[in-house]
């Protein structure tokens, strides 16, 4: 049972833990994203670095989670000046805010995480995707914007908290502080303590301001490079919905992403033996989408996007024994090298769905060329090509 004099040891274990957690995600997350990622050494620390920033980050909100609980079932003593109304009022608000910020912070950035794939995986076992949190960039960059909102309000409020206690220390000289440290302290029996509504109210009212700056803020997207416009083409066969999807494998873990515009001419004739017909394709790079490593993958070592907006694919479309494969060249930031693509295709009257996968080794067309090894970023890309498409009148 808590003493009126003093915390719990329990309520003390809660306190302290937090603040070493606090004080050890608050400047992992400021190195990390101030780090630069030009090496693989580079990116190696920095992926190291966010990493251990969300796992702790994830200790937090557990850990918030459960002081809450414990703080909620157990008095505490009252403030050693309770004539002191405002400034008690204040000390309740700062600690009302600081709950709310300690949940909401780490739990803000724990969704824009698993909203997206990539970089620094969380280290807890629970895997890196949350139930009923979709994979999308949009709900990423809402959150992200919402995590770094309440991030500095998180700051804020343990300023003044440390603020605060630095004042009774010095300044009243009373035993504030000591209640929270290990061991019994002598002073007055405060009686135990019940929050003035108001306190929780204010701390609600600043959450709410502060979530509306974040949405505002989530509005600001970062601008990309500008996708090539693609001119339309004439061909045999009208795509009239597909996929162009790539996985690459970073820090061992897959990344899938897509393009979103890519045209394609398609001759061919399902009847014809051997070569059944011609495929060129041209993919707009900037329409990319890679997780949370899209910006990166548009940067001059990897797409180059600025150089290069678009890929070309020529293939002849051979008939096989089991399938279909698409025989010929990729060229993608200025290289061109050989590929083959099987498929599959299924035929329904003047209606025909393709299948097809392959592999691409990212060396040969001087992707990524500052990662000369698989430590961080594999060699293999998988390429996954599905699409529906209609035969012209």
């Amino acid at each position: 049972m808590t003493q009126p004099t003093t915390y719990g040891t329990v309520t003390k274990l809660f306190h302290w833990l937090t603040a070493a957690l606090i004080l050890a995600i608050i400047p992992l997350g400021i190195i990390a994203s101030d780090m630069a990622y030009d090496t693989n050494a580079q990116l190696a620390q920095k992926a190291l670095l966010f990493s251990l920033h969300k796992t702790l980050g994830v200790t937090v909100f557990i850990v918030a989670l459960l002081r809450i609980l414990w703080a909620l079932g157990h008095a505490k003593p009252g403030p050693l000046h309770p004539e002191r109304k405002a400034e008690t009022l204040l000390a309740e608000t700062v600690h009302w805010l600081l709950y709310t910020a300690l949940v909401i912070t780490p739990l803000t950035g724990w969704i824009g995480h698993a909203a997206t794939t990539g970089f620094a995986p969380i280290w807890w076992p629970f895997g890196q995707s949350l139930p009923f949190v979709p994979k999308s960039e949009a709900v990423s960059h809402l959150f992200a914007s919402l995590h770094w909102v309440f991030g500095k309000v998180m700051i804020a409020a343990l300023i003044l908290h440390i603020a605060g206690a630095i004042k009774h220390a010095v300044i009243d000289r009373d035993a504030t502080l000591r209640r929270m440290w290990f061991g019994r302290v002598s002073g007055p029996e405060t009686g135990y303590h019940r929050t003035p509504v108001a306190a929780p109210l204010m701390a609600a009212l600043i959450v709410v301001v502060s979530g509306g700056v974040a949405l505002a803020l989530s509005g600001g997207t970062e601008e990309r490079q500008a996708t090539a416009a693609l001119e339309q083409v004439a061909s045999d066969w009208t795509v009239q919905d597909g996929t162009l999807g790539i996985t690459v494998t970073q820090f061992g873990n897959t990344v899938q992403g897509s393009f979103a515009d890519w045209t394609a001419a398609i001759a061919f004739n399902p009847d014809a033996e051997g070569k059944a017909g011609q495929v060129d394709v041209t993919v707009a790079i900037g329409s990319l989408t890679l997780g949370s490593v899209t910006d990166q993958a548009m940067g001059a070592d990897f797409f180059n996007v600025a150089d290069f907006p678009t890929a070309t694919f020529s293939a002849p479309i051979k008939k096989t024994t089991d399938g279909y494969i698409a025989e010929g060249t990729l060229t993608l930031k200025g290289q061109t090298a050989p590929i083959s693509l099987p498929f599959t295709l299924a035929l329904d009257g003047d209606t025909a769905t393709m299948q097809g996968s392959t592999t691409l080794n990212r060396m040969d067309y001087a992707i990524g060329t500052s990662m000369g090894d698989e430590s961080n970023l594999a060699f293999d890309v998988a390429v996954d090509v599905a699409l529906t498409a209609t035969r012209a009148d």
